[in-house]
């Protein structure tokens, strides 16, 4: 062979092997999904999205790697973020951060696919994002304190002048903060401003469920607000923090029956549409959904035929209130909260 012919052979031979190369790397094109790698910004208990993760992986070959935070702190920092986000999905586990998101313009719609899975009320009119998991509000209460009969109609009663220094809550958790977003969809602001203040007059302020749980449980209080999960979760372990304990469901569309909707969307700026919205079908499948429902977090699925964990009462006797999650206001709640002393 002539040198020319040499060199051309060589340099064939070189593309050839960059060619092998660069269809063995999936981040040099688009084809093969099994290569993508997801960054989903996690608001939610990473036990939970655990096993979804690994569901969804196992199915499609999609890995996805976790940035994990609380509700509020992941959703600002989206927003300030913008579109150099290196964040595919954001999942939280109440509505109102990732409604800030929305409000951002900052994600894609939902595919109809994944909308079509889950029921009207467990995602938003806008279709920016949908639900893929719930949490009951409930009142803990101690037995030996109070009797259920004693326990008032509402949730809303809690504020009145008898039971100051009586209701336990944790104003600095997201939790609370939906909870409190539902009163104001649901009662208005001046209701909201006089329900805030009369349990800030209170002064019986916990860091967190699991603290309020604790107080109630130890007699420290004889009544807390907080989610139905703890109680179930620890029960199911030991039930040292939660044994003296019952729950109360409020029911009748109270406010104090509000179920609060874990989101999910899709970042408009993720290089990876195709695949993330996968990850947010996948959430709302039958496969995702017996895997929330068999993990340890016990919280409620929400897709259509959709069963929970078998301890949980079914979510259609909890006789929650009609709420547009994508209705629920934060920041609007923040500022009250800040106004009663609370944050």
């Amino acid at each position: 062979m002539t040198r020319p012919g040499r060199m051309i052979a060589s340099i064939l031979s070189i593309l050839g092997v960059a060619g092998v190369l660069a269809a063995c790397d999936g981040s040099a094109g688009s084809g093969g999904s099994g290569a993508t790698t997801l960054t989903l910004y996690n608001a939610q208990h990473e036990d939970l999205m655990q096993a979804v993760v690994d569901g969804f992986t196992a199915k499609t070959g999609i890995k996805v790697e976790f940035r994990s935070g609380d509700d509020a702190e992941l959703a600002n920092q989206i927003v300030q973020e913008g579109k150099a986000s290196p964040a595919d999905v954001f999942v939280t586990e109440n509505s109102p951060s990732v409604q800030v998101v929305a409000d951002a313009g900052l994600f894609s719609p939902v595919g109809e696919a994944a909308l079509a899975q889950v029921p009207e009320q467990y995602r938003p009119s806008s279709g920016s994002w949908v639900g893929f998991a719930a949490r009951s509000t409930v009142l803990a209460y101690n037995p030996g304190l109070i009797s259920e009969s004693q326990l008032p109609a509402s949730m809303m009663d809690l504020a009145n002048p008898e039971w100051k220094g009586k209701v336990g809550f944790p104003p600095g958790g997201a939790d609370f903060q939906a909870i409190v977003s539902a009163v104001l969809s649901l009662r208005g602001e001046a209701a909201t401003r006089t329900w805030l203040q009369g349990l800030a007059d209170g002064k019986a302020i916990y860091q967190g469920n699991s603290a309020v749980m604790q107080a109630v449980n130890e007699g420290k209080i004889p009544v807390g607000i907080m989610y139905h999960y703890y109680w179930f979760k620890d029960q199911a372990e030991s039930g040292a923090n939660s044994n003296s304990v019952k729950l109360h469901y409020f029911k009748n569309q109270d406010p104090g029956a509000f179920v609060s909707v874990s989101g999910a969307g899709v970042l408009a700026s993720s290089g990876h549409q195709k695949e993330a919205q996968e990850f947010v079908q996948y959430l709302t499948s039958a496969d995702g959904q017996h895997r929330l429902a068999e993990s340890t977090a016990l919280e409620y699925a929400v897709a259509n035929g959709a069963a929970s964990a078998d301890v949980l009462p079914p979510l259609s006797t909890l006789g929650a209130p009609t709420v547009d999650p994508g209705s629920l206001n934060g920041p609007k709640v923040t500022e009250l909260m800040q106004a009663a002393g609370l944050l």
